[in-house]
């Protein structure tokens, strides 16, 4: 069992190796991924930070958990693409000729997601930090405020696989995010839920975004963050367990 743990470890390795190349011989990836964003950030702050009522004098300070949430719903969008290439070009048939472990091609491009996502979410906060953006959370605090955005990944990475293994076209494998990108709109994140309609507000208030993005916003400031943190990771592991267990399913059937 031992060893069968280690080769599976270094098999995984490897494929996350494979993957991460492909990552830095085109940094278009995350520089896309990243610039939208920022640009949303750069907008909402300079364009319409004055007529929006928060709360806070420091508007940037209120929007940053949104914007890191949009980054990383943008950034599975590219999993999925490279998960349906590997499909349709044989990828997983070569390596399932090989002595390796069957499912270390696909953990290769979660751990990937993992990876360039971080990357992402650094540099939109080292924006931030220039725009203004201040925090007075401790060591513990953000360490928290990491685990929490790994476990999104995971979570959202997990849902891209489905789309990458099981799609037909380019455009079925990716278009899945868009309504992932866009649910953070229609939450907490760029405005109080209190400001909306009832039936936007109770949507708002009852959806995965808003939990993850009080939980985040609550951690960096210094703020109680009270049941926020348990539903967020509930809505968090519930997805991530579903998920993988659907694209497992669908990886055995298809590769």
């Amino acid at each position: 069992m031992e060893t069968q743990k280690n080769y599976f470890c270094s098999d995984m390795g490897v494929m996350l190796g494979r993957s991460m190349r492909h990552i830095f011989r085109s940094m278009d990836t995350i520089l896309t991924v990243t610039v939208t964003p920022i640009v949303m950030m750069l907008l909402f702050v300079y364009v319409f930070g004055g007529a929006i009522q928060t709360g806070t004098d420091n508007y940037v300070n209120y929007l940053l958990p949104g914007s890191l949430l949009i980054a990383i719903a943008s950034g599975i969008s590219y999993t999925a693409y490279r998960l349906f290439l590997d499909m349709q070009r044989g990828i997983f048939e070569r390596f399932h000729s090989m002595p390796i472990a069957r499912s270390a091609a696909l953990w290769g491009h979660v751990l990937t997601s993992l990876v360039s996502n971080a990357m992402s979410v650094t540099v939109i906060i080292i924006v931030a930090l220039l725009m203004g953006f201040r925090s007075q959370a401790g060591v513990l605090e953000w360490l928290a405020v990491a685990g929490i955005l790994a476990l999104v990944t995971l979570a959202l990475t997990w849902v891209a696989a489905i789309a990458g293994l099981s799609a037909k076209s380019i455009d079925g494998a990716t278009g899945f995010s868009y309504p992932i990108i866009f649910l953070p709109f229609i939450s907490s994140a760029f405005v109080p839920t209190e400001s909306m309609p009832k039936v936007v507000r109770a949507f708002a208030e009852n959806q995965p975004a808003t939990s993850i993005v009080e939980s985040i916003r609550a951690l960096l400031y210094g703020q109680p963050v009270g049941n926020d943190l348990w539903i967020a990771l509930a809505w968090c592991v519930g997805i991530m367990i579903v998920a993988y267990l659907i694209a497992m399913q669908v990886y055995k059937q298809r590769a």
